[in-house]
């Protein structure tokens, strides 16, 4: 018979060597961040609970990859950068020759039972590539080598583009660039972008589809479409003004419950919470986000080499652009675009490379730290 005192030692060792590479501060701000989504989803989706099963099924699938990321190395990591970035842009090439065409944007690859998007794959493959790129010429990093990296990301970023899905090929293309700044892009260049983007804006704007540039027009006068494509925005105002300071509580939401809100369960998500819950509530929200991008930044200061910083750099400001961007559409002060709010938001594949990221974050601090023991 084994000894009942060892019983205890042996939960002891278990549990250190389950948290042995989880950053427990990131952890618990998103484990917050997770319980607050899962009761916005419930209240959301009230007469379709199962909704809320497979979102706790996502986050826990989730969860399980962050924490098998985060066991490995940042030098095992780069292994996976050039084959996922290669199986990346042959499934966008796939998609542009026999992708599953939906509501006009050919997005989606069949595989018969079920179909994948691709380009959700990039998210995390292109900032990988990019840093892999750049820390094997880190010795010797010119000008030379940041013009590749900038090839390496805008390749994903035209094929996305071209499908067309020009808000998650401009989450692909910042995620690149979050990368290439890290690493040391110098400012003068920086401002050479914004100029030379700037003074092509008007070139873009005529290559724009006509649905992309009424929903830029529609930002600044909602009401000139209130029953087209001014309606979510103008519902979804309408939803955060009437939660006011403290909300009218949890399902108690009435522009939610009486199904003005449009997809209220993902993209507006934010919409309900403000509701419900008032501005003491998003108060709640900004700061646990603060947090975690706070926490993130910290690892990429503290990072020990090129490939470190700039991962962990480049998955801190795709957090913070998801962020800003899903709140700033639900305001009515950016244009409508289908991003999701970070670990709010409904949507299994977001979870998880979302997951996929913290995991890569935590592998960067725990590795890092144990190298300096």
């Amino acid at each position: 018979m084994s000894d009942p005192l060892r019983l205890p030692a042996v939960f002891f060792r278990l549990r250190a060597r389950l948290l042995e590479h989880i950053d427990l501060p990131l952890f618990f701000i998103v484990a917050a961040l997770m319980l607050i989504g899962l009761a916005t989803v419930h209240s959301a989706t009230y007469d379709a609970n199962s909704r809320v099963l497979s979102q706790l099924l996502n986050m826990l699938v989730g969860l399980a990859l962050m924490w098998g990321v985060a066991q490995l190395p940042p030098q095992k990591l780069m292994r996976f950068a050039v084959p996922l970035y290669v199986i990346g842009v042959v499934l966008l090439v796939l998609v542009f020759l026999f992708g599953v065409r939906v509501n006009g944007a050919q997005r989606w690859l069949s595989l018969g039972f079920t179909r994948i998007q691709p380009s959700e794959i990039l998210k995390i493959a292109v900032p990988l590539m990019v840093a892999w790129y750049l820390h094997k010429h880190e010795a010797s990093l010119k000008a030379r080598h940041f013009a590749g990296a900038a090839l390496l990301m805008l390749v994903p970023f035209a094929l996305i583009a071209k499908q067309p899905d020009l808000g998650t090929a401009i989450l692909v293309g910042a995620a690149g660039f979050y990368v290439i700044f890290f690493a040391g892009l110098p400012w003068k260049v920086i401002g050479a972008i914004i100029a030379a983007a700037s003074a092509a804006a008007p070139f873009l704007w005529s290559h724009l589809h006509d649905y992309q540039r009424k929903r830029i027009l529609t930002l600044f006068d909602p009401s000139a479409d209130p029953l087209g494509a001014g309606y979510h925005i103008i519902q979804s105002t309408i939803a955060i003004g009437s939660g006011g300071v403290v909300g009218k509580g949890w399902l108690a939401g009435t522009q939610t419950h009486l199904e003005f809100i449009p997809e209220r369960h993902t993209d507006f998500i934010f919409a309900v919470f403000s509701e419900e819950w008032g501005l003491l509530g998003n108060t709640v929200l900004l700061v646990l986000y603060t947090l975690l991008v706070g926490r993130g930044i910290l690892i990429a200061a503290n990072a020990s080499t090129l490939f470190s910083r700039a991962m962990a750099g480049s998955v801190t400001l795709s957090f913070f652009t998801y962020i800003f961007v899903n709140m700033g559409m639900v305001s009515g002060i950016l244009p409508v675009v289908g991003v999701p709010l970070p670990f709010i938001s409904y949507g299994g594949t977001a979870v998880v490379m979302l997951c996929l990221g913290l995991g890569i974050l935590m592998s960067i601090q725990t590795h890092r730290m144990l190298v300096k023991k």
